[in-house]
C-alpha cells in the first residue's frame, strides 16, 4: 500500500532490461541518431520511441525510467558507454535527451536522466574498474557538465562512478561531497539524485567486492 515508483533501465539497445518477444528491440541510441539524418529529426525520432517505451512500462506497471543518457561521447569512450550516448555535441546531445525526457513524461514515466556530472571521458568499464577523468575543470563544464546543465530542471538524476581529479581526486563523483556539491551548485541540478549501481566493481568496497 505504498505509492512508490518502480525503476528499469530501459535505454533501447544493450541498455534494456525488457525484450522481444514481448516487447520492442531497439537500435542502440547512437547508431539511431546517426541514421535520423539531422539533429531535428533525431529529436523527433528518439522522443516518439520514448513514448512507446514508456508505454510498455506502464502496462506492466513501471512508472520510472534510468533515461535519457545524457554523456558525451568522446574519441576515448569506452564500448559500454558509447553507442548508448546521443551524440558527441554537447548542444545536440542536450536537445536529444530533452526529447527523450519529454517523451517519457507524456507516457507517463519519470526520467532519470544520468550519469551527473558526465560519463562520457571514462575510458574503462565502471562495472569492472574505476576510471580517473583528469581533464581540466574549463573543459568538464564545456562539454560533460554542459547537457546536465541544461537539464537541470528534471525530477531525478543518477550520478558516475568516475574520479575527476580537477576536482576530488580522491572519491569517485558517487561519493564525493565535492562533487555532489557540484551537481547541485555548478550545475544547477535540485531534483532527487540517486546513485549508479552499488555493485559496480568501480566503488571500493562494494557489494560485488564482498561476494
Amino acid at each position: 500500500r505504498r505509492d512508490a515508483p518502480v525503476f528499469i533501465d530501459q535505454e533501447g539497445g544493450r541498455v534494456q532490461r525488457l525484450r522481444a518477444p514481448h516487447w520492442h528491440e531497439w537500435e542502440p541510441p547512437f547508431d539511431s541518431i546517426a541514421a535520423a539524418g539531422s539533429v531535428t529529426a533525431a529529436a523527433r525520432m528518439m522522443r516518439a520511441r520514448a513514448t512507446v517505451i514508456a508505454a510498455e512500462l506502464r502496462a506492466v506497471g513501471i512508472d520510472a525510467n534510468c533515461a535519457p543518457v545524457a554523456d558525451v561521447a568522446r574519441e576515448t569512450t569506452h564500448p559500454f558507454l558509447r553507442n548508448r550516448c546521443y551524440g558527441s555535441d554537447p548542444a545536440s546531445v542536450a536537445l536529444i535527451a530533452r526529447a527523450v525526457a519529454d517523451g517519457l513524461i507524456a507516457g507517463g514515466v519519470l526520467p532519470v536522466v544520468k550519469h551527473l556530472p558526465g560519463h562520457g571521458l571514462s575510458h574503462l568499464d565502471t562495472h569492472l574498474d574505476l576510471p580517473t577523468v583528469d581533464t581540466a575543470l574549463d573543459e568538464l563544464d564545456r562539454i560533460d557538465f554542459a547537457p546536465f546543465r541544461a537539464l537541470a530542471d528534471l525530477p531525478m538524476a543518477m550520478t558516475a562512478h568516475l574520479v575527476f581529479a580537477a576536482i576530488d581526486p580522491g572519491l569517485p563523483a558517487t561519493q564525493s561531497a565535492k562533487m555532489i556539491s557540484l551537481i547541485r551548485d555548478r550545475i544547477g541540478f535540485t531534483g532527487l539524485l540517486m546513485s549508479d549501481d552499488l555493485n559496480m566493481q568501480a566503488l571500493q568496497g562494494s557489494l560485488a567486492d564482498r561476494t
